[in-house]
């Protein structure tokens, strides 16, 4: 017999992905999301799905439903998004942690937060392990993501120590695929879009910044390895693929994979935007025996033939 799971922030690009998964395995989904950047789009191929089921709520107030587990993925997830809003990001990470978290302890259920690698700031540690404390700037510009996913941690596992409440942290690195936005700002999307317009390529700085990027199913596999673990494995756990590209790399491969005939135009470094990003997950491998199967190039044709279709360009 399937679970109950509610998944908040399951109109978005990876809670779309996860209700699809959690449905396919048999079970009843509630996808909870306020559409402030999700999208029904997203989600339309499952609204006649009988086991699924759509509430418009913000979790910035409380939500009465019955329920086995949670997924809280609700948080504007791209500099673009979380800071047109930065006020309204910060409490969906903290109201809205604190409130899952009180549906949790209610109903016994296990809860998943999805962190962010963003806690670990601009790191002086080289890769990431989950025993870096970070680097953060608490007052810039990215201060409403970074240390609001910070603080929903800190909630998480106040509430498994004082009420006993089975939690689960993923820290997510980037993560890529169908689905996402395509002006949310985020790199993979950003570059792809421009590329199948023959737009120029926006890089800031002068790309030898290095990120990792992980493909969707890849993460989707981990959330729910994660979540079926023991009630006293907490995490935090890092969620990601550890080769490690520089942006500039990124832009090449995606000209390349689309024929564009983009130019790369640079333009000044954000604010607090990292040098470095890339997991060590060696937890993951140890704890949920995962590590990502898809490759770059693979993950990103496949990213490409959807945008394609989006935009109705000819590949």
């Amino acid at each position: 017999m399937g679970k109950r799971i509610v998944v908040t922030g399951g109109a978005g690009f990876l809670g779309s992905h996860l209700c699809e998964r959690l449905l396919k395995s048999g079970n009843d989904v509630i996808c909870v999301d306020n559409l402030f950047t999700g999208s029904k789009e997203n989600i339309r191929h499952l609204l006649n799905n009988n086991y699924f089921e759509f509430i418009r709520h913000d979790i910035v107030t409380p939500l009465y439903v019955e329920c086995d587990e949670i997924y809280n993925l609700a948080c504007p997830a791209s500099p673009v998004h979380y800071s047109h809003d930065p006020i309204k990001t910060t409490k969906t990470s903290i109201f809205g942690s604190v409130n899952m978290l009180g549906l949790a302890k209610r109903t016994n259920s296990k809860i998943l937060q999805a962190s962010t690698s963003e806690v670990y700031g601009d790191p002086q540690m080289h890769p990431q392990r989950e025993d870096y404390w970070g680097n953060v700037n608490p007052i810039g510009l990215r201060s409403c993501y970074d240390e609001g996913k910070r603080a929903a941690e800190t909630f998480f596992m106040d509430y498994h120590r004082k009420y006993k409440v089975s939690v689960k942290i993923a820290r997510i690195f980037n993560t890529y695929g169908p689905r996402m936005s395509c002006n949310d700002g985020r790199v993979v999307s950003n570059f792809i879009v421009r590329a199948l317009k023959n737009e120029d390529i926006i890089i800031y700085g002068d790309g030898s910044q290095t990120r990792s990027f992980c493909y969707v199913d890849d993460l989707i596999d981990a959330l729910i390895k994660l979540m079926d673990t023991g009630s006293d494995f907490t995490g935090p756990v890092n969620i990601g693929n550890p080769e490690e590209h520089t942006i500039l790399e990124l832009a090449e491969t995606i000209i390349s994979l689309t024929n564009s005939k983009s130019k790369i135009a640079f333009q000044e470094l954000p604010q607090d935007d990292p040098a470095k990003r890339k997991p060590d997950i060696s937890y993951a491998k140890e704890s949920l025996d995962w590590e990502p199967k898809v490759s770059l190039n693979e993950g990103l044709i496949k990213t490409i033939k959807y945008y394609g279709e989006l935009l109705n360009v000819k590949l």
